[in-house]
């Protein structure tokens, strides 16, 4: 695939003019994706859909996603419609990174259920199913899961295009079920080191290729934190690319305008060349 470049831009409520000229400013870059976390309990972040709906309508070109989107807090038939429903304003900038669910005392405590990682794996499972139901041109969509149901609905809207769903997952289970029904895989390079990215790819291909799919079809995202130089940066991003099959870079690091402008400018351009 071709090698993308996007930005982890945190939700921080503190200054919310800063969020916006600094998307504005990654629009007007030419970076290809705004990736933004989903922590609806942590207090100091604003609301993931609801800012990404808000820096869609000031920007022209740029993709946005949930990195990643918290499951047990948002039921799967719902954001089926949030996100088909944005895709449909923004004509087709919107994909779907979506999460099992993490730090389970804040999401119980926000009122949703306490998962066992066989249930919330589960839950991955069916949301997978809904969300593609719901963005089907079917008449009426009906879904008996273990987790989630659905009874008569109509679906619609239908997305502007084929929303990808981008699994932010690690473990055995969760990559095989990537690998067999989902888009795309976004692990974190503090979580996931390059050194474990083999190990896990080939789960990821193995469950693919054991479902009929081409693992090649599958984009492979890598949230990417850290203070490199200049050509450490390129070394590392198109080492990445070329030898870990990394095709999508989320760079979460400074975000004055200095740093942005020259990692449009020299870094990206540099390591597409490489690669």
């Amino acid at each position: 695939m071709d090698v993308q470049f996007g930005y982890f831009l945190a939700p921080d409520a503190d200054d919310p003019r800063a969020l916006l000229s600094t998307a504005k400013l990654l629009d007007e870059l030419g970076f290809d994706l705004i990736g933004i976390q989903d922590h609806p309990y942590q207090r100091r972040f604003l609301d993931t859909w609801t800012l990404i709906s808000y820096l869609a309508a000031h920007t022209q070109r740029i993709r946005f996603f949930p990195d990643v989107a918290s499951l047990p807090l948002r039921p799967p038939a719902i954001l089926a419609k949030s996100a088909a429903s944005l895709d449909v304003l923004t004509g087709g900038r919107v994909e779907l990174g979506l999460g099992a669910g993490a730090f389970w005392d804040a999401i119980e405590g926000m009122g949703a259920e306490r998962r066992s990682p066989g249930k919330a794996l589960q839950a991955l499972r069916e949301s997978i199913d809904i969300l593609r139901l719901m963005w089907s041109d079917e008449r009426s969509v009906s879904y008996d899961g273990d987790i989630y149901r659905l009874r008569g609905i109509h679906p619609g809207p239908a997305p502007a295009h084929d929303i990808g769903i981008w699994l932010g997952v690690t473990g055995p289970r969760a990559l095989r079920l990537l690998g067999s029904h989902a888009d795309g895989w976004v692990p974190s390079m503090s979580f996931v080191p390059p050194d474990k990215l083999p190990e896990m790819h080939g789960r990821i291909d193995d469950a693919a290729v054991s479902a009929g799919r081409d693992p090649s079809t599958i984009r492979r995202i890598y949230n990417v934190w850290g203070e490199f130089d200049h050509d450490e940066w390129i070394d590392l991003l198109a080492g990445l690319a070329a030898d870990q099959r990394m095709d999508t870079f989320i760079f979460g690091g400074p975000g004055d305008e200095a740093t942005l402008r020259g990692f449009a400018e020299d870094i990206v351009p540099r390591v597409r060349e490489v690669v």
